[in-house]
């Protein structure tokens, strides 16, 4: 009896400290994980609010740059109007002898401003351009670089996982 009592106690002595050393190392390999995906979480945030921004910055940049396009054509465009009305005007007030030189001069000018106007018209529609080509490269940049965030913060958690 006392030797099978002192090999339950044997067994009971080596189960608790089979248990101890097991528990704790499984513990602490679980909290570098659990560390490891909110610190991961975290930069991942933080890259998706870079994005944003730079998303929006690109936007606001694209839209001034709309703005100031829609501007300068409805500027030349005017100036366009005012050079067609001008020439117009003085054809009407030339002599009956003179008019079909006026008409020839008048010509001319109304041409130079439509050639004018039209370069203004796709300078403008240039930039626009431009600026929407810039946008799209910002926004895939950032996109890019968050995904990269992406990649890297499962990379730790994988490496945490590997240490456990």
């Amino acid at each position: 009896m006392n030797k099978l009592i002192a090999t339950l106690i044997a067994g009971l002595m080596v189960t608790a400290a089979h248990a101890q050393t097991t528990a704790p190392t499984t513990t602490a390999a679980d909290n570098r994980i659990v560390k490891a995906e909110a610190s991961a979480e975290k930069d991942v945030i933080k890259a998706e609010q870079k994005e944003i921004k730079a998303a929006v910055k690109a936007d606001q940049k694209l839209n001034k740059t709309v703005a100031k396009a829609t501007e300068a054509k409805g500027d030349a465009h005017a100036k366009l109007v005012k050079t067609h009305t001008d020439a117009a005007a003085n054809v009407a007030k030339a002599d009956p002898e003179d008019r079909a030189k006026a008409m020839a001069k008048a010509e001319g000018k109304v041409a130079d401003a439509n050639l004018k106007a039209e370069k203004k018209m796709i300078k403008a529609d240039e930039k626009v351009l431009k600026a929407q080509v810039d946008a799209a490269v910002d926004k895939a940049t950032a996109a890019a670089k968050t995904e990269q965030v992406r990649a890297e913060a499962q990379a730790d958690v994988h490496k945490a996982a590997a240490k456990h």
